[in-house]
């Protein structure tokens, strides 16, 4: 349970001089019996590695004046007592054996206690997550010291997984001699989910988020709506659910959203939602016909002539900037959203506006024919809309095509860098390159490294391209962006590679992205974890040892280990590599 916090004069000497007595070394290249993921910035734990029985009445002593920070103390304290994960490789410890405790078995860790400087601190881009964490030698305290509620909650996760099942002790055994000081080095670590083309029911988004702060990770961007369907519910606004929508119990309430953005407050989670406009609304249809452009119409009329298309996948339709009342609807659409989710971005996605769809519109085929241009026709949209999202306090955030798509974009003036962030997608490095230098903060999400729905292939049907059966050899095998993204190859990426300290500044951070044409609740675990996991880590602590070399090989045991206890979490977690391995260090390694 969590109480108030009481602090005590002993209990402050015991920490005074566990800091005197135990040097903090960073932690290097070499494993710990029990491993933490992702890996904190600096930990130590004294030789020879002890560890003490965690007391059936273990508590977390939180001070009051933050409900979410008092949940997470009750959660934690609860997922404690209720350990039963197991390592692969049994821990090389030494069980404490301290003063005399219940019924004789020795020392136990009754309780951890919370302290934070900053209880008020808002959950919002950049806030503190920095915490300190001690584990004193005898197991007799432990503590997390933060700046914020949210810093605090990353400790209460690092001491809940220096903590395991064992059988031989029949109990709960937690790591004595630790200190751990650790902070993120991005403050954006995200995960988009697509709910427009692949409905989710809330249970799955609920356990997503729960695996996102396990992980450390720290916003949950909600791509929402899309041109397949608009799964939620607007008050000032409801024939778009109700017309746009899959159907019954395939939309999401406004109190649906208020549990949500609830539950991920309590796990230090940001929520941030999308409704991509004016591009990928066909969904919108349903209740405004006379606002969508190219709606019901065939995506690809002309197979043989690419740039003829009227949308980027199935489900044409735009809406035209021409129609006034595009604005009035766009307007409560902007209200109602920000109204129901309080964080202090709000995503208007505005990425592949396909000249095709705008072409084909008889109202702008003759302003087009006045002169008008369909980059002004963009313009005209996103300069009605980001003033109103501003006026709101809100930072908008635009995928990159906003600025860079080649043939339909916006000037720098109707997007101001001060209010504005972009989200890269293509061509790697190079466009968060482009975009910082234009003087833009970027979030990376590039489609090479960070996508993960690629490499299974495309969704389309009747393509004939499969009649050769050599059609996909050699080639991304159907995946516009194959292949498959392994965790390797998320790890690896450097989201600020290539760009000097001064254009580094503007990465905020990354985003794996989980697009749904292919995915559902069947398969939404395996498609995420653990590959959200790697990058999970190289933007809380990076990819590289303190010499500076990639740490991957190291990583691979560490990160068998997290999916092995994120299954026993309830997360339906892909394996990386057969058990053979674990067990046998460096054996399945390409290079010994």
């Amino acid at each position: 349970m969590a109480t108030k916090n009481g602090g005590s004069v002993a209990l402050l000497l015991l920490l005074l001089s566990f800091l005197l007595s135990s040097p903090l070394p960073a932690w290097g290249d070499a494993p710990f019996p029990v491993n933490v993921w992702p890996k904190p910035t600096s930990m130590s734990w004294a030789e020879p590695h002890m560890a003490v029985r965690v007391s059936s009445s273990f508590h977390v002593v939180a001070p009051s004046g933050n409900a979410h920070l008092l949940s997470a103390a009750r959660r934690y304290a609860a997922l404690l007592l209720a350990e039963r994960y197991r390592p692969l490789v049994t821990p090389a410890v030494n069980v404490t054996a301290g003063g005399a405790g219940a019924a004789g078995r020795g020392a136990e860790l009754g309780y951890l206690t919370l302290a934070v400087s900053d209880l008020h601190a808002p959950l919002q881009h950049g806030v503190d997550e920095s915490y300190a964490l001690e584990i004193l030698p005898a197991g007799a305290a432990a503590t997390v010291t933060a700046a914020t509620a949210w810093g605090a909650m990353r400790g209460l996760e690092t001491f809940s997984q220096l903590a395991w099942w064992c059988g031989r002790e029949r109990a709960v055994l937690v790591a004595a001699g630790v200190r751990v000081e650790d902070r993120p080095l991005y403050p954006h670590r995200g995960l988009m989910l697509d709910t427009g083309r692949t409905y989710f029911p809330v249970a799955d988004i609920l356990r997503t988020i729960d695996a996102m702060a396990a992980n450390k990770m720290n916003v949950f961007h909600w791509h929402i709506t899309d041109s397949q369907s608009f799964p939620l519910e607007l008050p000032s606004e409801p024939a778009l659910a109700e017309k746009g929508s899959y159907g019954d119990g395939m939309r999401y309430t406004v109190d649906d959203v208020k549990l949500i953005v609830d539950f991920a407050m309590s796990r230090g989670v940001r929520v941030v939602p999308e409704i991509d406009t004016p591009g990928h609304t066909a969904s919108w249809a349903g209740a405004y016909p006379e606002l969508v452009s190219c709606a019901g119409e065939f995506w690809l009329p002309d197979a043989s002539d690419w740039p003829s298309r009227l949308a980027a996948e199935p489900g044409a339709g735009q809406l035209n900037p021409l129609e006034p009342k595009t604005y009035q609807v766009m307007s409560n659409v902007i209200n109602d959203v920000i109204s129901l989710f309080p964080d202090g971005f709000y995503h208007a996605g505005a990425d592949e506006v396909t000249p095709g769809c705008w072409n084909a519109d008889p109202s702008i085929q003759a302003y087009l024919a006045r002169g008008g241009t369909l980059s002004r026709l963009l313009e005209k949209f996103v300069g009605a809309a980001h003033p109103l999202i501003v006026s709101r306090n809100r930072t908008a955030v635009y995928w990159e095509d906003v600025l860079l798509d080649q043939a339909v974009n916006v000037t720098a003036s109707a997007i101001p860098p001060e209010t504005t962030i972009l989200q890269t997608w293509n061509n790697g490095g190079n466009n968060t390159r482009l975009i910082v230098r234009a003087g833009y903060r970027a979030i990376v999400s590039s489609a090479s490294f960070y996508y993960l729905d690629c490499g299974h292939g495309d969704f389309v049907g009747n393509n004939s391209a499969y009649d050769d059966p050599r059609s996909d050899y050699g080639t991304s095998g159907g995946s516009w962006c194959g292949p498959y993204k392994t965790w390797q190859r998320v790890y690896d990426y450097d989201v600020a590679g290539g760009l000097t300290d001064e254009e580094a500044r503007l990465v905020v951070g990354g985003e794996v992205a989980m697009w749904t044409e292919q995915v559902d609740a069947a398969v939404l675990d395996g498609r995420v974890w653990p590959r959200a996991s790697a990058m999970a880590e190289a933007l809380w602590s990076g990819n590289r040892d303190a010499t500076g070399r990639k740490r991957y090989a190291e990583a691979t045991d560490r990160l068998t280990d997290w999916r092995h206890r994120m299954v026993g979490r309830g997360v339906r977690a892909e394996p990386i590599q057969p058990l053979w391995c674990r067990t046998r260090p460096g054996m399945c390694n390409l290079v010994r």
